[in-house]
């Protein structure tokens, strides 16, 4: 089969998302070529990145470092064009030449640009939860109107849609729950009075995933789950009390849907994800990933859990902003982040994180927010009481 070669934008290409989808890309280059990459502030990766793939365009988020990364380009001699501003990360999103836009930016910052992949029609694989979380119905919205397709990059989502019917409009009839799967992280098993001595480094210290510090904190608070959960409840449209979650420390099934005669569908894989890149790369093909295979005469013992919401206070959150008015799942995640990066610049305790996001949800007043401008001054608003908060607090 003769394949036209797909042009591919990557938002965060330095980041472990960015760069396991350029090693994806790497393995076909007969099907894929990087129109435009985007970074914040790692210069020497993008010039490295840059050299490789040649991209038409190379974003960074400050003047300085792209400043920094054009004097470099051109020392080197590469023909790549380095921008610096939001409505770049928009522009090289929306591209008429851009095939697929890889949503790799971490946070609320990757909003913008997912929106206009959405609006123009792209085939957007979203690995940045918080932007849907965010932007909720209205992101959605978006979607459908441009007539883009939503591919999941989160191993969890991705093994939900996996196992989903091909025809979205049977889900509800057809899907009694989905069951997204967690790990636990590297707290599983320690006593919660203890928790508020962890270090970041130790937060950090994921036993199955590699993966950036902001994400692998949300892991060990499985904040990164309550986020899942309502990022589940819009991509799959479903109610919130057919979304549970479940800890398995082996991170070999990485989700599950149950459907009305009890049957369970499951994806399994290595903790890779380069998997679910090369498949949302290659929908509704299958390509080579470069992950290891199961081996299954050698598989771990597969176990399951009941999470502790003693030891996970944050959890049972995401439901409780799926009850509440719309855009309370904005203020969650705009105190979450603040929360987060208080804590790995050593401001706040590990156990502050969730008495930050609790006090920002009952502070934060929520209407509710039917559009972008709305749920972008609910974003704002969350983080400055989230910092107040964060200012208040000893480490």
């Amino acid at each position: 089969m003769i394949h036209q070669k797909q042009r591919i934008t990557i938002l965060g290409s330095t980041g472990s998302i960015g760069v396991s989808t350029l090693d994806v890309i790497a393995r076909h280059p007969d099907r894929f070529e990087v129109f435009s990459l985007s970074a914040a502030t790692q210069v020497d990766l993008m010039l490295a990145q840059c050299a490789q793939f040649k991209p038409q365009y190379a974003i960074m988020v400050s003047e300085p470092h792209a400043r920094l990364l054009a004097e470099k380009i051109k020392a080197n001699g590469l023909l790549v064009h380095v921008l610096c501003a939001q409505d770049a990360l928009e522009m090289i999103a929306s591209h008429e030449l851009v095939d697929v836009v890889m949503a790799a930016i971490v946070g609320a910052a990757g909003l913008a640009p997912c929106m206009a992949a959405a609006r123009s029609g792209k085939r957007l694989l979203l690995a940045n939860k918080e932007a849907l979380v965010v932007g909720g119905d209205v992101f959605m919205q978006a979607v459908r109107k441009g007539d883009a397709q939503l591919l999941p990059i989160d191993s969890e989502h991705s093994a939900i849609y996996q196992s989903l019917p091909e025809d979205p409009s049977s889900w509800p009839a057809r899907v009694e729950k989905i069951i997204l799967t967690a790990s636990g992280g590297p707290f599983r098993t320690r006593d919660p009075a203890s928790l508020r001595h962890v270090t970041p480094d130790e937060a950090c210290a994921h036993p199955n995933w590699v993966m950036g510090r902001k994400i692998s904190v949300d892991s060990a608070t499985m904040m990164n789950k309550a986020l899942e959960v309502i990022e589940a409840k819009y991509l799959f449209g479903l109610a919130p009390e057919r979304i549970e979650v479940v800890i398995h420390p082996q991170s070999i099934i990485h989700s599950m849907v149950q459907y009305y005669d009890t049957s369970v569908v499951a994806q399994m894989g290595t903790a890779d994800m380069r998997v679910p890149i090369a498949y949302g790369l290659s929908w509704p093909e299958r390509i080579t990933s470069g992950a290891k295979t199961l081996d299954f005469k050698n598989l771990a013992h597969m176990t399951f859990e009941v999470p502790d919401n003693v030891r996970f206070p944050g959890l049972p959150l995401a439901w409780d902003v799926l009850k509440a008015p719309v855009g309370s799942a904005a203020v969650l995640n705009a105190a979450n982040e603040i929360a987060v990066a208080a804590f790995l610049d050593k401001r706040i305790r590990f156990d502050h994180i969730h008495q930050i996001n609790h006090e920002t949800l009952a502070a934060v007043s929520v209407a509710e927010v039917h559009d972008i401008e709305g749920l972008l001054a609910l974003d704002a608003e969350a983080r400055r009481v989230a910092g107040q908060l964060a200012e208040g607090l000893e480490a």
